[in-house]
């Protein structure tokens, strides 16, 4: 489960309304500019009749010519189908719009009866509680006002956008381009990635054999100082060239300051950093949550200054990644994420939705087969959390090598115990719980099982080891074992132990 010799496999990627729709501010029309219905159905041409007019309001305007839309279809037949209306009233004893003519033989059956008109004169004030059903000439005027109104906003609304775009004949809209529109906001993943990019490099790790590979790592310090993996750079550690490129295409040299392989931590440093450098601030991966927004940044099979996104997906992940050459496992109590992470991304920051560092991204799960060489994500990926990696870049920087908390005993790695079982002997034949140490104080002896870590259940050798090394030599915690099928507790201050054995 690890994400070594990123990028160097060959495996990069092959790769429509019947009236048009009037707006409020147009005019409107009004009753007395409308033409009222025809005073009989049996006439074939219905003429103009006077009406009075208020003295306030001007007389109506008289067209020049008559239109012929609107003579064609003023005129009935001769014979209509229809009832005929009551007797005839006058305007101002019907009001406006006058009431339809009865309802035609074909509407029977939908209102059960033909005998009279549904709808009957007009009383009191008209309410606009529901449109009332015209005559044909009333429809027909309202039809011809409401196009007349219609083309004469439709004609000055196009004359608007010829004369605003004359100079280009086009009346499309362009975007602002005003660079303060095109701003993001900080909060945003593309405002965190913005702010965090210029700090993350992409390290080139060549060994003296001509091995190496491409991984990530961050500004830690203006000094020039690079957090990153330890398989990320363990190829050129002792005879090798190491590179660190920003994501403005500058390229440094860079050297070893120290390593410290359990952890999977690292630390370069910049042979000449410029004075411009801007670390990324670190955040407390203590206080991370279930859920949280991360955001990804690395070099997924050589890809610089790529940003991915997820969430947390949970903490305190037991982890043992090897570094693919079958060297020593590392082992951490992970952030697990769904970010998507890849060969490439080792060693690259994960971060908060606010742009803080809560992670170093170190591991995958994969379902590659046995034919690939580097599987790619499958949403299961893992960091170190921030707090542990900075004690041990702090320990790197200043004494060029790894302190690890211990509790002086040898516990077998078979994850299928039920707990961390402590060996009957430990490497090389020596004894499984030091003489003198932190277990052999607190009474523990070899076979006892190990089930809890505080209130961390403990199922494994390497879930013990990853708890253990999220604390500092000193600490005291509390051990929960099983003995002759009984189980007890323990006291246990940590001892500690330099350097990688």
């Amino acid at each position: 489960m690890s994400t070594e010799n990123e990028g160097n496999e060959g495996n990069a990627a092959e790769a429509a309304p019947s009236v048009p729709p009037v707006p409020a501010d147009a005019p409107q029309a009004r009753p007395e500019d409308a033409p009222p219905a025809a005073s009989h159905p049996d006439e074939t041409v219905t003429r103009q009749q006077p009406v009075t007019q208020a003295p306030d309001q001007p007389p109506a305007p008289v067209p020049s010519s008559p239109d012929p839309a609107t003579a064609q279809t003023a005129a009935f037949p001769t014979n209509p189908q229809y009832a005929p209306p009551p007797p005839p009233q006058s305007a101002a004893d019907a009001g406006w719009p006058p009431p339809p003519p009865a309802v035609p033989a074909y509407a029977q059956g939908a209102h059960g009866s033909g005998g009279g008109p549904v709808w009957g004169p007009p009383g009191g004030t008209h309410t606009p509680e529901a449109p009332r059903k015209r005559g044909a000439g009333g429809l027909v005027a309202a039809v011809v006002v409401a196009a007349l109104v219609a083309g004469g906003i439709g004609g000055a609304l196009g004359y608007w956008a010829a004369d605003r775009n004359d100079d280009s004949g086009s009346t499309t809209v362009s975007a602002s381009a005003n660079p303060q529109d095109l701003k993001r906001d900080s909060r945003t993943v593309a405002g965190v990635a913005a702010k965090a990019l210029p700090s993350v490099v992409t390290i080139e790790a060549q060994g003296g054999d001509g091995e190496g590979g491409t991984g990530t790592g961050f500004v830690y310090d203006k000094e020039g100082h690079i957090l990153t993996n330890n398989h990320v750079v363990a190829s050129a550690a002792d005879s090798g060239q190491l590179t660190a490129t920003f994501s403005n295409g500058k390229k440094y040299d860079a050297e070893v300051v120290g390593r410290a392989q359990g952890y999977d931590v690292a630390v370069i440093k910049l042979k000449n950093p410029p004075k411009s450098l801007a670390p990324l601030p670190l955040g407390n991966s203590d206080q991370v949550a279930v859920g949280d927004s991360t955001i990804a940044i690395g070099a997924p099979f050589g890809l610089s200054n790529t940003v991915t996104t997820g969430i947390i997906s949970a903490k305190n992940r037991p982890v043992a990644s090897g570094d693919g050459n079958g060297g020593s496992n590392s082992y951490m109590s992970a952030l697990q994420t769904d970010a998507s992470i890849n060969p490439g991304n080792s060693g690259g920051p994960l971060l908060s939705s606010g742009g803080a560092v809560i992670g170093i991204n170190s591991a995958i799960q994969s379902t590659g087969s046995s034919g690939q060489s580097q599987a790619g994500s499958i949403g299961l990926g893992f960091a170190i959390p921030i707090n542990q990696a900075t004690t041990v870049a702090q320990q790197l920087i200043k004494t060029g090598q790894p302190v690890y908390p211990v509790i002086g005993a040898t516990v077998t790695m078979d994850e299928q115990s039920g707990g961390a079982v402590i060996a009957e002997r430990g490497t090389g034949g020596t004894d499984a719980v030091t003489k003198g140490g932190p277990a052999d104080k607190a009474g523990l002896r070899a076979g006892d099982v190990i089930t809890k870590f505080n209130d961390t259940v403990v199922d494994s050798g390497p879930t013990l080891i990853g708890e253990i090394w999220t604390h500092k030599p000193g600490d005291r915690v509390t051990l929960t074992y099983e003995r002759d099928g009984k189980t007890a507790t323990a006291e246990v201050t940590l001892g500690e132990r330099k350097g990688d054995s």
